[in-house]
């Protein structure tokens, strides 16, 4: 049989998430991948150096395809960047939920919690350019260190809220995974307010919704 000369990465990915969803474990080798799909092992390394790569890329991907939509709305375009954030927590999310068995046989593997996991390194990376993107309004210190310091705290703190969120829609088995969307609402709000020095009802309630769904939680 010839062996197939066109690839794309497309390909690469549908192929891979196939097969990860179908043995729940990853290919044992690229020559093994290329092998079933009838294609050189070579072509698999012009777009991929391993399949951690070829992971990392499904998730960064779940992010481009997020902005695109939201490129694509004009509402978006003119909301300020509380709901600019909002827009693309839901957005995201729905991409996750359409790839959510791929997802959690994906991350589930890793049993030591998401925060320091390298098959989302490239998805945190895009993940801070666009938080700074969306210049979100800090106080004003006057002071460069501290305001770099003030910044860097900001993307590193909206990271991990991006990972708790994760965490939870991982764990939610509620019809539409509603929990998911009130749990988004809730934080990002908490978190515009508290950096608004706004009154402390939204802190309290997500502490009580945290509270609520605890279980969700064991990183």
């Amino acid at each position: 049989m010839a062996k197939n000369k066109t690839i794309t990465p497309k390909d690469l990915v549908t192929w891979y998430m196939d097969y990860v969803l179908e043995h729940n474990e990853k290919p044992k080798s690229v020559y093994a991948f290329a092998k079933a799909h009838n294609f050189e092992e070579q072509k698999f390394y012009q777009f991929f150096g391993s399949f951690e790569a070829l992971e990392k890329d499904v998730f960064k991907t779940f992010h481009e395809v997020t902005l695109q939509v939201l490129e694509k709305s004009e509402d978006y375009n003119s909301f300020d960047a509380r709901n600019k954030l909002l827009s693309y927590y839901f957005t995201f999310f729905e991409n996750l939920t359409a790839n959510r068995s791929y997802v959690k046989a994906s991350l589930e593997r890793y049993k030591n919690g998401l925060k320091g996991l390298s098959v989302l390194s490239s998805l945190r990376e895009c993940f801070i350019q666009y938080i700074d993107v969306l210049d979100i309004e800090t106080l004003e210190l006057k002071q460069e260190k501290i305001e770099k310091i003030q910044k860097k705290a900001l993307s590193e703190g909206a990271w991990l809220q991006f990972l708790l969120t994760i965490k939870f829609w991982m764990g939610d088995t509620s019809a539409g995974f509603e929990k998911t969307d009130v749990f988004i609402e809730k934080s990002v709000n908490t978190s515009f307010d508290v950096l608004n020095i706004a009154p402390l009802k939204s802190l309290v309630d997500f502490g009580k919704f945290i509270f609520k769904e605890k279980s969700h939680f064991n990183l």
